[in-house]
């Protein structure tokens, strides 16, 4: 199992970006974002996506991000994009010259949410690792590339076949700034299979 950057396909190419053996950077556009629905009832589905397509029921993806980002909401990160209404991504979003979240949006049947903790707004870059089980997901992140700590698990209601990930950018507000994303690996499944109460027997 690797990584092949040949395979990758944009959903809404960014106006500036580029690609080289060992990295790829996204330049933001204003006002690009994804988000669906819930408490701020408007619905969001312009951010530039770059992802590949595999049909392993089992997997994980890891990738190492870096960005300026400066302005509020200024995010990027790892994404699962099955269509507007169905996807996943964890990243950091700027809020402040103090602080920013640590977060991931989970997004199922066109319904978003938000989980986040605020870490300092001096941390500039970060790792990430989306592992896939079937139809469940685990998302980490972690500050050295080895160790990695849990984020969230979920349950994506249409990843039954085929699902497409890999990384985003965007700036929601009406700023701009560069994301690079480096050491993207694919990989056995990393999340291992749980091993206390068994599942019940109708599930």
């Amino acid at each position: 199992m690797q990584f092949d950057r040949t395979a990758l396909r944009w959903t809404r190419e960014p106006l500036h970006w580029e690609m080289d053996d060992t990295a790829i950077r996204i330049t933001t556009t204003p006002h690009t974002d994804l988000w669906q629905r819930t408490y701020y009832h408007f619905r969001n589905d312009n951010a530039p996506v770059l992802q590949m397509t595999t049909d392993e029921q089992y997997f994980s993806f890891v990738v190492r991000t870096a960005f300026d980002s400066k302005h509020r909401f200024d995010q990027c990160g790892v994404v699962l994009y099955l269509d507007s209404e169905n996807w996943l991504k964890a990243s950091i979003e700027y809020e402040n010259e103090r602080f920013q979240h640590l977060g991931s949006v989970v997004t199922n049947l066109g319904y978003s949410d938000w989980a986040t903790t605020e870490i300092d707004a001096a941390v500039k870059s970060m790792w990430y690792r989306l592992s896939r089980r079937e139809d469940d997901f685990c998302i980490e992140c972690s500050e050295d590339g080895q160790t990695f700590r849990q984020m969230r698990i979920c349950h994506m209601h249409k990843a039954t076949g085929p699902v497409s990930f890999g990384i985003y950018a965007c700036s929601p507000e009406d700023s701009s700034f560069c994301a690079t994303f480096t050491h993207m690996q694919l990989m056995p499944c990393q999340w291992a299979a749980h091993d206390g109460q068994p599942p019940d027997a109708d599930a």
